[in-house]
């Protein structure tokens, strides 16, 4: 037998040991293909008819795109972002105050190849951010200048927006850049407010998930813990916990929070290389159980926990899939209730 046969198939066995046992859950929508690579999801829930609300996903690459879904996994073309210098990851917020009298719902993204992060209002797309809001400026490293992951925070205090940005690669402390997104006479405004979050150096922080209603970051030391911080710039810089580590194969990939109106929830966290998703509770942390949602390579996941449509009546769960496209899921299946 040939000799590069003799090497395929230990390795082709190896992957298909890693695969998740567990029952497997099939997508309720498989989204139509983007160009390259996708990578993040973001869901906005249009408050005036939940039924048109839209789910935005990176496809990453030098020439990139913000791709717009509709409920039915269909691309929608005028609200897709194109020519993208390689976006990573995106968010979006409620509530940004542009004037006195006047507020928008906003997406956010990283551009890797730009080290930039960009601002758009939803749903009508418009740019914000005059062409984009440079990160990391006082990095001499290259690398260390290029973001990746991004989570957008509406501080209960004051209703200020920040942007919780991460990068390819760090120092061990000060590895996140905290950014607040001003509106004034002249436009939106991104000014840096602190630097904060360990890194193990062992492998990479992508995955940002911001705990709105409670005021916690969390993010993916990938190879190590989920890390969990506060989101809000005065309650200081200490680390919180270091969690769920021993629950994961290898990476540590995209957390997604489920939150509901009486305070409890769940944080749905990618399990890359397992092809699973573990859950931990919103309140303790703890691990509850894992799930096989038969993704490949799940890098970004999403959730809402309000009804959308009829397909969606108990919320929405989004991932990304390792073929180009994304999977939507009825929160129900997932079982957490």
């Amino acid at each position: 037998m040939d000799k590069v046969l003799f090497a395929i198939i230990p390795f082709v066995l190896c992957i298909a040991c890693n695969r998740s046992k567990l029952t497997p859950i099939e997508p309720d929508v498989i989204t139509e293909f983007t160009l390259n690579d996708t990578d993040d999801p973001a869901i906005w829930v249009n408050p005036s008819d939940p039924t048109k609300s839209i789910i935005f996903g990176t496809d990453k690459e030098t020439n990139g795109a913000i791709y717009a879904f509709d409920l039915d996994g269909k691309i929608i073309a005028d609200k897709s972002i194109k020519n993208i210098k390689r976006p990573n990851n995106v968010d979006v917020e409620y509530g940004f105050k542009l004037n006195d009298s006047t507020t928008t719902d906003i997406l956010a993204f990283t551009e890797r190849e730009k080290q930039q992060i960009r601002v758009f209002s939803i749903p009508e797309m418009k740019p914000l951010d005059n062409g984009g809001f440079p990160v990391f400026e006082d990095e001499e490293i290259l690398v260390n200048r290029l973001p990746m992951g991004i989570g957008l925070y509406r501080s209960k205090k004051d209703a200020t927006v920040y942007a919780i940005v991460g990068r390819k690669m760090g120092p061990e402390k000060g590895y996140l850049y905290q950014y607040a997104l001003m509106a004034d006479s002249t436009g939106v405004k991104s000014n840096l407010v602190r630097k904060f979050g360990s890194f193990s150096q062992q492998k990479e922080i992508e995955a940002i998930a911001i705990d709105d209603e409670k005021g916690f970051v969390y993010y993916s030391d990938e190879g190590v813990c989920i890390k969990k911080y506060y989101a809000e710039p005065d309650r200081g810089d200490t680390e919180i916990s270091c969690f769920g580590g021993d629950y994961f194969s290898e990476d540590i990939e995209g957390i997604a929070i489920a939150s509901y109106e009486d305070g409890h929830g769940y944080l749905i966290v990618s399990n890359q290389q397992k092809g699973e998703f573990n859950i931990f509770s919103r309140t303790e942390n703890s691990f509850i159980k894992a799930i096989n949602l038969t993704t490949l390579e799940t890098d970004g996941c999403e959730v809402v926990t309000v009804p959308l449509n009829d397909q969606f009546p108990n919320g929405l769960f989004v991932a990304m899939n390792d073929e180009k496209n994304f999977y939507f899921y009825d929160l129900a299946r997932l079982e957490l209730e």
